[in-house]
């Protein structure tokens, strides 16, 4: 028993002394890594000013900050740890992160694929927060980007988010990425109508309506000759926001319908015309009254 204390006693105070011996180094290492965490700061802040100084990488500036930030803080730990630790040998560690890291890699495939292209999103900048997007089934407006993933507000008021590998990977439609929107409505009037001059009024309607833009200007096309109408097609340009998109459509269609009645031109319903055929008596078994009658005549006449 005496023996087993005083071998626990010696490897406790054999210990004691490596540490002891250590202890410098450890506090050198320790100095060394404060100093790369306070460069680090230094650096992200300097590098985020640089990039701010450019339109195109402000959205993108915070997150190369932080990968700068997270790159200084790591060869300042591994500076630190060669300081504190003269036996460590910088390649080992490599080496079982880079074992470790693959295993990782496969395990968080998606969140690095989503990462990536929430990066490259906004690089690129296809879009931008406030823009107004239609993906798949979803339409609304960007509310904010993240690294993972973009949420979206839909027009009726919920929330979608959307991960940044969809968006990337998939068409995206956008209806703001620029300042005007065109719009487009077929008006039928009836065959006995003035086109030349239902044209002059759907012209005077649309240049008068408040929202439709001047620039490209409204133009009225006979796009086709129906069954029961002669259809134009009025086109006119506003601002690409969907509210003020919709509220100008609603003012150009009424104003219209308006002003084409008040003029005495008709918007005419389809016309279908329906026959009907007696399979009664009267005619002969399996013909129609007109085709018995046909018969009949023929007959008389021979």
């Amino acid at each position: 028993m005496t023996e087993t204390l005083n071998l626990a006693l010696d490897k406790i105070q054999s210990g004691f002394a490596t540490f002891l011996a250590a202890l410098p180094g450890i506090i050198l290492g320790l100095v060394v890594f404060y100093a790369f965490y306070v460069i680090s700061g230094f650096a992200q802040r300097q590098f985020v000013r640089g990039l701010n100084r450019f339109r195109r990488f402000q959205r993108l500036s915070a997150l190369l900050g932080r990968i700068v930030r997270a790159g200084v803080i790591a060869g300042g730990f591994m500076i630190a740890l060669t300081v504190a630790l003269p036996s460590f040998q910088p390649a080992e560690l490599i080496q079982v992160l880079g074992i470790g890291g693959l295993a990782v890699g496969f395990a968080f495939r998606d969140i690095f694929e989503n990462f990536m292209a929430g990066v490259l999103i906004i690089f690129t900048q296809p879009f931008g927060i406030g823009d107004e997007i239609e993906i798949n089934e979803y339409e609304g407006k960007v509310e904010d980007i993240q690294i993972r993933a973009t949420y979206l507000k839909t027009f009726d008021g919920r929330l979608v988010v959307i991960p940044n590998a969809d968006l990337f990977k998939n068409s995206v439609l956008v209806d703001t990425a620029y300042e005007r929107r065109r719009n487009e409505y077929d008006v039928g009037i009836s065959y006995a109508d003035d086109i030349a001059r239902a044209q002059e009024i759907m012209l005077e309607v649309m240049e008068r309506t408040p929202g439709v833009l001047n620039t490209p200007s409204p133009d009225t096309i006979m796009w086709e000759m129906g069954d029961s109408a002669v259809v134009i097609r009025v086109r006119w340009w506003s601002k690409p926001q969907r509210s003020e998109f919709l509220r100008v459509q609603n003012r150009v269609l009424r104003d219209m319908k308006t002003r084409l009645e008040a003029e005495g031109m008709t918007i005419p319903f389809p016309i279908r015309t329906v026959m009907f055929y007696d399979q009664s008596k009267d005619g002969v078994e399996g013909e129609t009254v007109d085709q018995a009658r046909v018969n009949a005549l023929s007959n008389g006449s021979h």
